[in-house]
């Protein structure tokens, strides 16, 4: 069994998750490769491409979701939105069948309370009503309750819009341009072109099965907790889903953990793990890597959890800077003047050279915004309710 250091672990994910060295050009690519963006908040998700491509802008994000639709925002992973290359929909939507959270009541219809009838009738009713349309999420509870009855219409303008979730893995929603303040759905195949309905998907076990190599790829050494975690599992099936790929995997030892990694991948550690990054809000890095408490150690848990949502929601809630693999400080912007004002909260000492790589982290932040950005440095308030 393979012995390593979690220096070795953290250097190959950071390279895995393009950030030491960002791609250049294709946006879609770093999005397949860590497994696709949570996008929660939209503007989070737009940064977390955005500094995993060189010298990318917030308006070639948007292009590619918008006017290209070579990435495709809908719901994914744990139930929450997430934006994946257009070309792997189907893939995406079919794993999201595999063990869906509706398991327990055997089917998404009954789950919600409604009769295979009624759940036939309201995915056919969204289908038709987003053909070649982009409606809110109250015109589309309209049109599809004028079909179906007005019992859809609750339904469809929950908070949680639990409705949405089935019918988005179904292939027959996905996400549209935001208008105004305001969501929009639409239809993949009218708005990309995109074959991703159920009968054009591949096989939901096969699918998930190669998400579960996707995810050990980019956030490998990984337990089966750790994989439950991430992908919603209950962990014997997380477990079930590792022993299936046989001797695709292999087992190493993380100073005393032991997990797992592709078999292929057990001797590609590189070195350099040198990397100081300003992320996002809800990062894939955070939210796929395992253990914790070695992503965000204790004194920054500690931290984290006094200020703002950190106390319901941890790190991920933050926008974070991460040193070497590691969360090591929090930070936010404003917009002040014509300028942008962001400033870090550091939970480590910061040398001269650190602090150069800060100020061009910065610097980068501007760019990607189109702006000048100062940085400025200090404990952070969290902002009163």
């Amino acid at each position: 069994m393979n012995s390593l250091t979690w220096d070795q672990v953290h250097a190959r994910r950071l390279a895995r998750h393009h950030l030491v060295k960002p791609v250049s050009g294709d946006l879609r690519k770093p999005v397949r490769d860590v497994c696709g963006i949570q996008s929660q908040v939209a503007a989070a998700a737009e940064l977390a491409i955005g500094s995993r491509v060189k010298d990318a802008t917030q308006e070639q994000v948007r292009a590619e979701l918008y006017d290209k639709k070579r990435l495709i925002k809908t719901y994914s992973l744990r139930g929450t939105l997430h934006v994946h290359a257009a070309d792997e929909l189907a893939l995406w939507m079919a794993a999201m069948r595999w063990k869906p959270y509706w398991r327990a009541k055997g089917s998404w219809h009954a789950h919600h309370g409604l009769t295979a009838k009624q759940g036939e009738a309201f995915v056919d009713a969204v289908r038709e009503a987003l053909d070649g349309e982009c409606l809110t999420r109250e015109e589309l509870a309209k049109e599809v309750s004028g079909r179906v009855g007005a019992w859809a219409e609750d339904k469809l303008t929950s908070n949680w819009g639990e409705l949405l979730r089935p019918v988005a893995y179904l292939g027959v929603l996905c996400f549209g341009p935001v208008r105004g303040a305001k969501v929009t759905y639409v239809r993949p195949d009218r708005w990309a072109g995109l074959k991703v309905e159920a009968k054009d998907q591949p096989d939901p076990e096969e699918s998930a099965m190669e998400i579960v190599r996707r995810y050990l790829r980019a956030y490998g050494p990984a337990t089966h907790q750790d994989l439950a975690r991430w992908f919603a599992l209950r962990p014997p099936e997380a477990r079930e889903a590792l022993e299936s790929l046989g001797d695709e995997v292999a087992q190493v030892e993380v100073e005393g953990r032991k997990a797992y990694v592709l078999a292929s991948d057990e001797g590609r550690w590189p070195s350099d793990r040198s990397c100081l990054r300003l992320l996002p809000q809800y990062e894939a890095y955070v939210l796929g890597s395992g253990p914790k408490e070695v992503v965000v150690p204790k004194d920054t848990a500690a931290r984290v959890f006094e200020h703002g949502r950190g106390k319901y929601e941890g790190a991920v809630a933050h926008q974070i800077m991460l040193v070497d693999g590691v969360v090591a400080g929090m930070w936010e912007r404003k917009e002040k003047g014509g300028r942008l004002e962001v400033k870090v909260e550091s939970f480590v000492e910061l040398g001269s050279g650190r602090t150069k790589e800060l100020e061009r982290e910065v610097e980068r932040v501007g760019r990607f915004y189109g702006t000048e950005a100062v940085l400025t440095t200090g404990k952070l308030t969290a902002k009163k309710r």
